[in-house]
């Protein structure tokens, strides 16, 4: 993939934990690597196929500007986010932001942070099988767009499935969700049990009935044992309810575990 630069960029701005870097501010410098595919914009010699790096370098000034931050960690997080939310067609950004005024009593060059963020490939599986079906699933849909660092790429049918595990309970409807995000996994889960909060989701029951029900089936091809958020999910493989529209809306991803396509895997299901 292609990459953009821009390095150095000198902003004079008001960050730092102590009184006088608030107020007497001091100089930053900025260095920006964006990954992206720049060959449409080689060929045509069209700069809209592309990022302008004179607009980005005005921009990201006027983004390190808006606030004052303690932490220069936090504000290339900020610069971090603005970049991935504003221009869509980049995959991944790297920030280093150095602070060579910086108050510690010692000869030094400069001190400085760097931060990497990227777009990842995720699914979401949901399921619901109490109060309004259709208006649990809309609800958690409108709460996922709205937030940041999460783009809904494509939604499944929903589909009426039988109980699964404990069968004394209401039919579900389940449906899964293909999107892009730059949320690590144990933060992305942390939103999506937040939202079933909000929908009142009660785990009294293992595998009971629920309002609203949200898993991360996969994300990228991650192999992960953490405990808060294994993946891909242990038992996706096992359960037409989520194969079925996994191989609706992405046939021939792979599963990192079994190597075999959602399609293949839908087969051996039913």
């Amino acid at each position: 993939m292609d990459k953009l630069y821009i390095k150095d960029l000198e902003v004079f701005a008001y960050h730092g934990v102590f009184p006088e870097e608030k107020s007497l501010g001091q100089k930053f410098l900025i260095s920006v690597t964006l990954t992206l595919d720049m060959r449409e914009a080689a060929i045509t010699g069209d700069l809209s196929k592309s990022v302008h790096y004179g607009e980005l370098a005005h921009a990201l000034e006027k983004e390190f500007q808006k606030e004052s931050y303690d932490l220069i960690e936090t504000a290339g997080e900020m610069l971090t986010t603005y970049v991935l939310n504003n221009y869509p067609m980049v995959s991944k950004v790297k920030i280093m932001i150095k602070k060579p005024w910086a108050p510690i009593l010692r000869s030094m060059d400069t001190v400085a942070i760097e931060i990497t963020r990227e777009w990842h490939r995720a699914f979401i599986g949901f399921g619901t099988n109490m109060g309004d079906k259709l208006k649990n699933i809309e609800t958690a849909i409108a709460s996922l767009k709205a937030l940041d660092g999460l783009i809904i790429l494509n939604q499944s049918t929903i589909i009426e499935t039988e109980p699964w595990g404990y069968e004394d309970q209401d039919v579900f409807l389940n449906g899964v969700l293909e999107i892009k995000t730059f949320l690590p996994p144990r933060e992305l889960i942390t939103r999506l049990l937040a939202i079933e909060k909000e929908l009142k989701r009660e785990r009294t029951i293992h595998w009971g009935p629920r309002t609203l029900d949200l898993d991360i089936i996969f994300y990228d091809d991650l192999i992960s044992d953490d405990p808060q958020v294994i993946l891909p999910h242990p038992r996706a493989h096992e359960r037409g309810f989520v194969m079925k529209p996994m191989a609706e809306i992405a046939p021939y991803f792979i599963h990192p575990v079994f190597h075999k396509s959602m399609s293949e895997l839908l087969k051996e299901v039913e």
